[in-house]
C-alpha cells in the first residue's frame, strides 16, 4: 500500500471513530467514570497469513475476547479495515498500563497475527462547540 494512500486511510479512520465515539459519549452507554480513552491500531504480524483476506486469518478466539471486552464495558466501538489491512478499536482503561494489558492479552496479539499501535485519545465534544441560532423576536415576525 502506498504511503499516501495509508495516511488517508489512518486519517479517514480516526476521523469516523471520533464521530462514532463522539456520538457513544453522549449516549447512556458513556464511558465509565474515571476512565480514559484509548485507540488501538492493529496491522498485520509476523503468523499473519500472507494473501489471505482478513475473513481467511485466525482470528477467532480475537472475536470473542473482543467481545468479552465490549461485555465488561471496556470496549466502544471496534472493527476491521475494509482494505483487509487490519483493524482498530476504542478502549476505555483506567491508564495506559491497563490499556496495554488488555490489548497484550488479545489471543491475535498473543499469537502474532496482529500488532498494535496504542494511543491515548482525548475524544473532542464537537456537540458543545456547535452555536445555537438565536430565536426569532417577535419584531421580526
Amino acid at each position: 500500500m502506498k504511503p499516501v494512500r495509508l495516511i488517508k486511510l489512518t486519517l479517514g479512520l480516526l476521523v469516523a471513530c471520533t464521530l462514532v465515539a463522539q456520538q457513544g459519549e453522549l449516549s447512556d452507554r458513556s464511558a465509565p467514570a474515571a476512565k480514559s480513552t484509548f485507540l488501538i491500531i492493529y496491522k498485520p504480524g509476523p503468523a499473519w497469513l500472507p494473501g489471505k483476506p482478513l475473513k481467511e486469518q485466525p482470528l477467532g478466539d480475537h472475536g470473542k475476547y473482543m467481545l468479552d471486552l465490549y461485555s465488561q464495558g471496556h470496549l466502544k466501538i471496534a472493527g476491521p479495515f475494509s482494505d483487509d489491512s487490519g483493524g482498530a478499536v476504542v478502549l476505555y482503561a483506567a491508564n495506559q498500563d491497563e490499556a496495554k494489558n488488555m490489548v497484550m492479552k488479545d489471543p491475535a496479539v498473543v499469537r502474532g497475527v496482529f500488532i498494535y499501535e496504542l494511543h491515548p485519545w482525548s475524544l473532542v465534544d464537537w456537540e458543545s462547540h456547535l452555536k445555537t441560532k438565536p430565536k426569532p423576536s417577535a419584531q421580526a415576525r
